[in-house]
């Protein structure tokens, strides 16, 4: 049993037979368009699991008598552990079967999910929202291998974006739903969104599926006409298609080694020896600390800075994610369309617009609801375009070989950023108020903008460039 629990994690073997290649062209744009779909809306139920205690924090205060620093030790401990987790589940989501790994953490956050939700002492707690943290890690990396190995490097800024809606429309789902349940009671914030995840999960195992050639299709490199150098295919016998198989050599049985050696050799070398993913992860440090400042203190900032009513702020919350939607899409088009695949320039400009965002939203004395949701969604709007693109720059840069190893290093740094986030701003409000919690952010979108203007020639690792040919 426990060979065969194994087994169905491995990556999918090839198809026995070859997709005709008259059929490759639909059989691509249907399977694309199903991974796609698949993997954005799992995602985005990781988020219904994820972000539901930021609406539950105020309530638990006052019914468990939890203090701030305690719900900022939370949210710390949480972040950190994702990011660790992230990190070594992107090592494995190079080398597992997204279908079921991702299907897994779901579940497993979901059940994490109702034991909090059926906790009262800050300790269990704690221990739960900490091992959420962990098996949100495994929700990503499937993700990142899915998105790698179905579409081509240029396409990937786009891609990516759209994929990557998946954060704000289930950070916004959390949000909207919880506004309606925690007027009931807190914990049906935890009951009710486990229950769709698991559902979720379901979804997952029946709509994903792995590479392209464990469905009879060419990978993307033969299929978009793309010089095999970064990642090598060997010919191996025919099962019965047009001609020889290609079999990526990182498959399990699959050929002799290649002259780039094995894939850890690989991967140490374009991703732990690449100082400009390294510099891109510090960068995405500062990102993701003003990314859940909002998403995290959010609705607590808009209730005692701003003297707006809970349940309304969980909608101006709401509307910060539905900006990034749109900021992510056009940063895409951006960078496939205007910077030629170059994410570093488009996260420098937007960075420079998020923080002055920022001061605006801080220094702005009116209580107007309208103002104040409008200056958060702005800040939506530019966090979410970085947010997504440090993947793409990752991915490119390492290659669809170790897209999910790179983009785990980034989330590590990104999720590294709860120690401020959450713990460090928690503490700040608490003994200090709220003008040194965005004193801190100021900086952090400065750190940023810098750290991304270094990684402005940023483009494609080795073997990833497409050779001349019609774009798909």
């Amino acid at each position: 049993m426990l060979a065969a629990a194994v087994n169905l994690f491995r990556p999918a073997a090839f198809a026995e037979r070859r997709v005709p290649a008259a059929e490759v062209e639909g059989q691509y744009r249907y399977w694309r368009r199903r991974i796609l779909y698949a993997s954005l809306i799992g995602y985005a139920l990781f988020y219904l699991v994820r972000k539901n205690l930021s609406l539950a924090m105020p309530m638990m205060e006052k019914d468990l008598g939890v203090t701030k620093s305690d719900l900022g030790l939370f949210l710390t401990l949480h972040g950190v552990f994702y990011g660790f987790s992230k990190f070594a589940n992107g090592f494995l989501g190079d080398r597992t079967n997204p279908r079921y790994f991702m299907a897994l953490g779901l579940v497993l956050s979901a059940v994490m999910n109702l034991c909090f939700g059926l906790s009262s002492a800050v300790y269990t707690l704690g221990f739960f929202w900490l091992l959420n943290g962990w098996f949100q890690g495994m929700g990503f990396p499937p993700c990142a291998r899915s998105l790698t190995h179905w579409f081509a490097p240029e396409e990937r800024g786009t891609r990516f974006a759209i994929w990557n809606t998946s954060h704000s429309i289930g950070a916004a789902a959390a949000l909207l739903l919880c506004s309606v349940l925690v007027g009931a009671d807190w914990r049906l914030c935890f009951l009710v969104p486990a229950i769709l995840a698991i559902g979720g999960a379901v979804f997952l195992v029946e709509r994903l599926r792995d590479t392209p050639p464990s469905v009879g299709l060419p990978p993307i490199e033969e299929y978009g006409q793309v010089p095999t150098g970064g990642f090598p295919v060997q010919p191996v016998a025919s099962t019965g298609g047009d001609g020889p198989d290609l079999c990526p050599v990182e498959q399990v049985g699959c050929g002799p080694v290649t002259e780039d050696g094995d894939l850890w050799r690989f991967t140490v070398r374009q991703v732990f020896l690449n100082p400009l993913i390294w510099t891109v992860s510090v960068a995405n440090f500062f990102v993701y600390t003003i990314r859940y400042a909002v998403l995290d203190w959010g609705p607590t900032i808009l209730a005692e800075m701003k003297g707006i009513k809970l349940q309304h702020a969980g909608w101006t919350v709401a509307g910060y994610e539905v900006a990034g939607v749109f900021g992510m899409l056009l940063g895409g088009w951006l960078t496939d369309r205007v910077f030629r695949s170059h994410g570093g320039r488009t996260c420098l400009v937007y960075m420079v617009m998020c923080t002055v965002f920022v001061a605006l939203f801080w220094k702005l004395a009116s209580h107007s609801a309208v103002a104040n949701a409008a200056l958060l969604c702005a800040m939506g709007f530019c966090i979410y375009g970085p947010q997504c693109l440090v993947g793409v720059i990752a991915a490119n840069l390492a290659t669809q070989r170790a897209a999910a190893t790179a983009i785990g290093l980034t989330g590590l740094f990104g999720y590294m950023s709860g120690v401020l986030s959450g713990w460090g701003l928690g503490y700040l409000a608490e003994h200090t108020g709220w003008s040194s919690v965005f004193g801190l952010l100021m900086v952090s979108g400065l750190m940023a903008s810098i750290l991304f203007a270094l990684c402005w020639n940023a483009g494609h690792g080795p073997g990833e460039n497409r050779a001349a040919g019609p774009a798909r």
